[in-house]
């Protein structure tokens, strides 16, 4: 049934109801790469806390980061492919073993995964078991301008086969069944959820039948009744006859248009600037916050493909990426999700990276590289881990400690150097002007001195980097140069010294 879970999002449940102090910032105890020491890492760093529920229901104003973890192969491949190489039709399907275990996935582990699944068609990787020729449809579109003509007509989006890829009959109770089945396995093993890849390849209404045929989550990592998250894939710039809003019943889609604007934006292209984000969110024509998981990229448009263009940042543009992962890991809307890569060999021409395809690092007998921990908790042997770089890390802490808190105090020079608060608990600004930024603001906090987490953090009661202190009124002076490592700044109230 063209079933993966090989593409790893890892839910963060960390919330503000069980808030603890940042802790010294020295190596962790990794004895080896593997699937412990990321644990290890995501506990530490609040990606994830004890079991809590990944629901909505349950706590209307979670909104914790997603882990998107790009996977290695077993042996040097195409990326695509990786992403794809759990085949389908059964539980006894090579990868299964490692997916319930772990080991080639970082991070995996029960009551605390989400699984990518690919419900829509069933791969043509030779030696794929056949799945039988009543569960398929044959209704097929090839060629790049009978491909660019299927898009604005519904019907064929969802009836026929996405590219040469087989398609599932999902009209047929049997093969929703089969599909409720692989799910309700996942979820006996203690996966929380699943990203419904090509989502807008199905009918909503058949990814509602066989959702409803889901079990609740294992009670043995979460509470009784909880439901799994859900969010689906569903690529909606405008322009095109499916829209997003036709899957909310479903559960969250990706907002695509997200990283494409707010990479506009940081890069200051046509015009944009970040003052322009005051009203971040529905205002910028984006789906409702509480149906949105939003990302500054993914593992297709990293790499052009997909949705979203040039305007796309990723780690190649380190400096602004951290920006934008900053920005939205502070401001409240949408469900936020944290890349987590590696680097290949780009090489361009005319314009196009013709290693687009590249899989991950290898050695020379085709082996994937082991994922190496350096001294600062960052990856080594060319995996990028972003979820690792201090200055995500740290905001995703700050996302935990501001969970719930209103957006406020906005401030703007009329170009690009903004601030914001969330309520009492936490500030940011940034400068990404062309000139120094110098400013008193009010942000709302209690009086007191506190360390900024972006070009440091809080270790006991000392703090690596900049101080902020913020008076009785909740003013507070910010010097930030336009060329700073990182030019913004953020403080909350748990890196209150």
């Amino acid at each position: 049934m063209g079933l993966s879970g090989s593409e790893t999002d890892l839910l963060h449940h960390g919330l503000t109801h069980s808030r603890r102090p940042l802790r010294k910032q020295t190596r962790p105890t990794e004895p080896r790469p593997g699937c412990r020491p990321c644990r290890v890492f995501l506990l530490r760093w609040g990606f994830i806390h004890g079991h809590a529920l990944p629901g909505a229901p349950a706590r209307p104003h979670e909104q914790p980061p997603v882990l998107q973890a790009v996977p290695a192969a077993a042996r040097a491949c195409p990326w695509a492919p990786s992403l794809q190489g759990c085949p389908c039709c059964g539980t006894d399907s090579p990868g299964h073993g490692h997916f319930q275990t772990c080991p080639l996935h970082c991070g995996l582990f029960r009551g605390q995964k989400l699984s990518q699944t690919y419900l829509c068609h069933r791969g043509a990787t030779p030696g794929h078991r056949p799945c039988g020729s009543s569960a398929q449809r044959s209704c097929s579109v090839s060629g790049t301008a009978a491909q660019e003509q299927q898009r604005q007509v519904p019907a064929q989006v969802r009836d026929c086969r996405l590219t040469s890829l087989l398609d599932l009959a999902l009209e047929k109770d049997y093969v929703r069944s089969k599909i409720a089945e692989y799910l309700n396995y996942l979820i006996d093993i203690g996966v929380a959820g699943f990203r419904l890849d090509a989502a807008k390849h199905m009918w909503p209404g058949d990814i509602k039948a066989f959702l409803d045929k889901l079990n609740n989550l294992n009670t043995r990592w979460f509470s009784e009744g909880t439901k799994p998250f859900i969010y689906q894939e569903v690529i909606d710039l405008g322009g095109e006859p499916i829209k997003g809003s036709e899957y909310f019943g479903n559960g969250r889609v990706t907002e695509f248009k997200y990283g494409a604007k707010l990479g506009t934006v940081i890069r200051k292209w046509n015009g944009e600037k970040m003052a322009y984000l005051k009203n971040w969110g529905e205002g910028w024509g984006f789906v409702p916050s509480d149906r949105a998981l939003v990302f500054v990229d993914n593992h297709d448009n990293q790499r052009g493909h997909g949705a979203g263009g040039a305007s796309i940042l990723t780690f190649w543009d380190a400096r602004l990426y951290k920006m934008a992962s900053g920005f939205m890991l502070a401001h409240p809307y949408g469900f936020t999700r944290v890349m987590s890569s590696f680097r290949w060999p780009r090489y361009f021409e005319n314009g196009k990276d013709i290693n687009d395809w590249v899989g991950p690092p290898s050695n020379a007998d085709g082996s994937t590289k082991p994922v190496t921990i350096n001294e600062d908790t960052t990856c080594g042997n060319n995996w990028v881990c972003e979820h690792r770089w201090r200055q995500i890390r740290n905001m995703v802490i700050f996302r935990n400690v501001v969970d719930g808190e209103p957006f406020s105090n906005w401030w703007d020079n009329g170009s690009n150097q903004v601030a914001f608060g969330r309520g009492n608990k936490g500030f940011i600004i940034f400068n990404n002007d062309d000139w120094s930024l110098n400013v008193s603001l009010q942000t709302g906090l209690p009086a007191g001195t506190y360390c900024d987490v972006i070009s440091g953090q809080k270790e006991g009661d000392f703090c690596t980097a900049v101080e902020v202190h913020v008076a009785a009124d909740g003013m507070a002076n910010f010097l930030i140069g336009n060329e700073d490592e990182d030019p913004f700044i953020a403080i909350h109230v748990d890196a209150k010294l």
